[in-house]
């Protein structure tokens, strides 16, 4: 980079990934790739959406996980203003995929691991965010990570259960779409994605790790067996070094 390197080049829209109140660009910042995204024209003098993209920045520069988009820089670009910059995600979101009949198992498969643990990332987080879509699903052009680039701009103390039940349930409609479009016959995604769907909130996953063990095809029973057993095999262990049986330490 020299001196005369211009700051902000190729800022291009891209309307399809805009979000409820955010046009989205794709830009060079000192000639590396950036997203930006920025309050849509009719927001942009309101002092409410104008304090939201503030919390949003402020919320969300700290956080860190692979498969959520990643704040950088927030600032004035000319031309289209207040703008949050994040890392470069150019890609298809799954909303695209799913239209044009290109989900593949392997998009299947990040929606079996990495999703969720995007979800219970931000949940731990207390993030309030968006309600969970294929729109706001991203898998990246060249390597095709999943990268959920909605996260939301709020931050409590906790999150109600309500909210947790409702990032499940979304979860399922999420899995159910992309496992129609891929045609796929997975047993045990089927199985999980209805049960997240369930009319009745009591009868979904109570909370994300469950959910996440679900998709392993595991149960909490397994787990507290696996538990026990070593146990066991601990105690038997202690009981025979402390029996007559147990070889003596040689003697100096």
């Amino acid at each position: 980079m020299t001196a005369d390197t211009p700051r902000w080049t190729e800022i291009e829209h891209l309307p399809e990934w805009d979000e409820e109140f955010y046009n989205i660009y794709t830009a060079k910042k000192f000639g590396k790739w950036v997203m930006i995204k920025t309050l849509k024209p009719e927001y942009r003098d309101d002092p409410a959406y104008a304090d939201m993209i503030d919390r949003e920045f402020d919320v969300r520069y700290n956080l860190a996980h692979p498969n959520i988009v990643m704040i950088n820089d927030f600032e004035d670009i000319p031309g289209i203003g207040r703008c949050i910059v994040t890392d470069d995600v150019y890609g298809d979101s799954l909303r695209k995929l799913i239209r044009e009949g290109r989900v593949t198992d392997a998009h299947i498969a990040q929606l079996r691991r990495q999703l969720p643990a995007a979800l219970a990332y931000i949940q731990a987080n207390h993030i309030v965010h968006p309600r969970l879509r294929p729109e706001n699903i991203l898998f990246t052009e060249n390597i095709g990570n999943l990268k959920l680039i909605d996260v939301g701009f709020e931050q409590r103390p906790s999150l109600t259960p309500q909210e947790a039940s409702d990032d499940i349930y979304n979860y399922g409609l999420v899995l159910t779409e992309a496992l129609d479009a891929a045609k796929s016959t997975d047993s045990t995604l089927r199985q999980v994605a209805r049960r997240c769907t369930d009319p009745d909130p009591h009868r979904r996953y109570r909370d994300i790790t469950r959910l996440q063990m679900a998709l392993e095809n595991k149960s909490s029973r397994s787990l507290y067996l696996l538990i026990i057993a070593f146990l066991v095999v601990m105690v038997l262990v202690l009981l025979w070094l402390l029996s007559p049986c147990a070889p003596k330490p040689p003697v100096g």
